[in-house]
């Protein structure tokens, strides 16, 4: 089977893979550094990573990589992103389109999709507001509610896991974890649920480690200037207790390392799958041997609360069982190691390699 994953870049990874590719030139040698440094890895194809013959990979939203395939390629100097992909499907004469950017490339694009494509696929996770997906012949995600949503606007959906990247066993590894509580993700006030978590457990401060990794808007980063604190910004402000412990986020295999430092992994929902849970972090937190906790809710399966991962039910619980784990330094690590061997063994890249077979071949 040829293969084709496209997958979009996070606008600040997309900052950061720039600087990676410092000194190297040509399409294969990007992407190369880009697979290398994992980004996304959780939701890349056993083929794509492996480097399988049949199978091709790019990010058709990072133009340094499109356009250094575009002109060995012959393709004219004016040719868009669009032209760009259509030309390398043609190109690898692509019989499965599995495409993690739909916002980008919807029912339109499907449309020039070249005779030899006889399955495209594509991944969102999200409630997709006016947004036409029905061209595609599956739209998969691990959210049931919101595979539920997909099916009751009339398209055919599928329920489809993140995996285990195996080179987060290198990071699983690591004992020296100096960091008790790590955040890594974004922070809102429109998440309030979230925002409160994270604003509650920054109160641990005076007696653990916590750190905060978060993505903060232009508006943020302006109305938190030193220079700005007489100005009447404080919606865009993030509360001291919250900023006073953020760094920078992280991605790729910077995550990676900071994920294995860490004894704990906070993590919380959004509201956009309701009381579903599994997104991309439990995957990575896990993953890195970490003890990942999180608001309660429906979780994919093997991730029980106290055994594979720990839940918390409200804010003062969520304190609470950070005070009771790192209490207990042996729950902790019992918790965290059955959740790694989880992530190996149920999540393996593998078993997310055979689930994808049998959707193409339930819609082929």
């Amino acid at each position: 089977m040829r293969l084709f994953q496209n997958a979009g870049l996070y606008p600040a990874y997309r900052e950061r893979l720039k600087k990676l590719i410092k000194g190297h030139s040509g399409f294969a040698a990007i992407t190369d550094v880009f697979l290398g440094d994992r980004y996304g890895a959780c939701h890349l194809l056993d083929p794509v990573l492996t480097r399988h013959r049949d199978a091709f990979f790019t990010n058709a939203d990072f133009v340094p990589a499109q356009l250094a395939w575009a002109k060995v390629n012959g393709l004219a100097s004016t040719a868009t992103m669009d032209e760009i992909l259509l030309a390398q499907i043609e190109e690898h004469r692509t019989e499965v389109f599995y495409n993690s950017d739909p916002l980008r490339f919807g029912n339109d694009f499907l449309k020039k999709l070249p005779g030899t494509v006889k399955c495209s696929i594509a991944w969102r996770s999200a409630p997709s507001g006016s947004l036409d997906l029905s061209g595609y012949d599956l739209v998969v995600c691990n959210f049931p509610s919101i595979l539920l949503m997909y099916r009751q606007m009339g398209w055919r959906s599928a329920y489809l896991a993140p995996a285990h990247d195996p080179v987060m066993d290198e990071y699983a590894s690591n004992d020296d974890r100096p960091i008790d509580v790590l955040f890594v993700g974004s922070y809102s006030r429109h998440h309030r649920q979230r925002a409160d978590t994270l604003e509650h457990v920054a109160g641990l401060v005076d007696q653990f480690h916590i750190e905060y990794r978060l993505a903060a808007s232009k508006l943020t980063r302006i109305a938190e200037h030193p220079m700005m604190t007489l100005l009447p910004l404080d919606r865009y402000r993030r509360p001291r207790s919250v900023s006073g412990i953020s760094g920078r986020p992280v991605y790729g295999r910077q995550l990676y390392e900071l994920l294995s430092r860490a004894k704990i992994v906070l993590n919380g929902a959004v509201d956009m799958a309701g009381s579903d849970r599994g997104n991309m972090r439990c995957f990575e937190a896990m993953g890195c041997g970490s003890l990942m906790l999180s608001d309660s809710g429906n979780y994919p399966d093997g991730m029980v609360n106290g055994q594979t991962v720990c839940t918390y039910a409200t804010l003062q619980d969520a304190v609470h069982r950070i005070e009771r784990l790192l209490d207990d330094h042996e729950e902790l690590s019992r918790i965290a190691q059955s959740g790694h061997e989880l992530m190996v063994t149920r999540y393996s890249k593998r078993a997310q390699w055979e689930r994808f077979l049998e959707l193409v071949e339930d819609v082929a």
